[in-house]
């Protein structure tokens, strides 16, 4: 009898438009924060061991709970979170940090099983959501300062079936986190990040949604890529199992968005034919790093990388000449802050 081989995909467990139910129609959003740095555990195991990172002059320290570090696939709960505050943000809908949550369609929106298996690994996601403290000069707003946080603040299960189901919680994000949402520190992320099996996976996505977005090509070396993805393998065992999760995406793409190919120990990443715009949009100098913080504070509540492509989308379209283009997008920024406020007032 012939063995059938496994997806290189979790099974898509609900239908598509089951995360436009229940924010309107908003893509699920990460923190940049913790796209770029390794916040979270790539063991699928109990990971008791605290961690301490530092990129030039960002640091971070990571302290366990007593049921360990919280995992790439805890993140799940956080993208949820943050998608529903940005969803409710944009439409001038009044945002907390303190969420109610339907937990069935968490589990939907985030391609999580409902079994009663499935609730207890959101209890124990939650556990360790909430029970991680993480020491970081990482800053989510304007201000420079040390935070020493856990991930939510805590989380209260309103209700449960007979079954020992949840059908009810209510969640609250810590500071931290709720100052990427007020200041939009986010970045919009594909559905199918959900059905990536492994945190590698995850982690090489959100790497490459962070890092390269639009732009026509990213690198970044082995050596780096190790620490910005929480690695605890060493060099030669961590490129064997990069280039293991890269040759079968090549045959198989399953990554969304981007493609990765290994140079020697230069990762290069680039997006995909079909996640680009209609239009060449790289024709144009990329944008000063200052430029994306600054047009976030006139564009409250916008995905900057989506201004940018649709700014840049525009320019092509219309034969637009820019001569200076950090200035022209800031104002392209401005027009959009502008219509969402009168947007708001109607």
């Amino acid at each position: 009898m012939t063995k059938t081989k496994r997806s290189n995909k979790l099974p898509k467990r609900y239908d598509d438009d089951l995360f436009v139910c229940d924010i309107l129609d908003a893509m699920p959003k990460g923190d940049m924060a913790s796209m770029e740095h390794p916040m979270f555990s790539l063991s699928t195991k109990p990971d008791m061991k605290a961690r301490h990172y530092d990129n030039g002059n960002k640091w971070l320290e990571i302290k366990p709970s007593d049921t360990g570090l919280a995992t790439v696939h805890d993140r799940d709960v956080l993208i949820y979170c943050i998608s529903q505050c940005m969803a409710a943000y944009n439409e001038g809908r009044e945002v907390s940090r303190h969420l109610e949550i339907d937990a069935y369609r968490l589990l939907e929106a985030t391609n999580r099983a409902s079994s009663g298996a499935g609730n207890d690994l959101l209890k124990a996601a939650l556990d360790r959501l909430a029970g991680t403290r993480i020491k970081t000069n990482i800053y989510q707003g304007e201000t420079e300062k040390t935070d020493n946080f856990g991930m939510i603040d805590g989380y209260s299960i309103v209700s449960e079936t007979k079954h020992k189901r949840i059908q009810k919680l209510t969640i609250t994000l810590s500071d931290w986190i709720f100052e990427a949402i007020q200041h939009s520190n986010v970045l919009s992320m594909n559905k199918e990040y959900f059905r990536l099996r492994k945190p590698i996976e995850r982690r090489l996505y959100e790497l490459a949604r962070k890092h390269c977005g639009q732009q026509p090509k990213w690198t970044i070396y082995l050596d780096t890529l190790a620490k910005k993805t929480g690695s605890q393998s060493k060099p030669k065992e961590f490129k064997r199992m990069i280039t293991k999760v890269l040759n079968v995406n090549a045959d198989d793409p399953y990554i969304p968005d981007y493609s990765f190919v290994l140079e020697g120990d230069l990762l290069v990443v680039r997006p995909l034919a079909n996640t680009k715009t209609t239009f060449d949009t790289t024709r144009l100098p990329q944008l000063d790093p200052d430029t994306y913080e600054q047009g976030r504070t006139f564009a409250v509540g916008w995905d900057i990388r989506v201004l940018e492509n649709e700014w840049r989308t525009w320019i092509v379209k219309d034969k637009i000449k820019v001569h200076d283009v950090d200035a022209h997008f800031l104002k392209y920024c401005k027009n959009k802050g502008h219509v969402s406020n009168q947007n708001r007032l109607i």
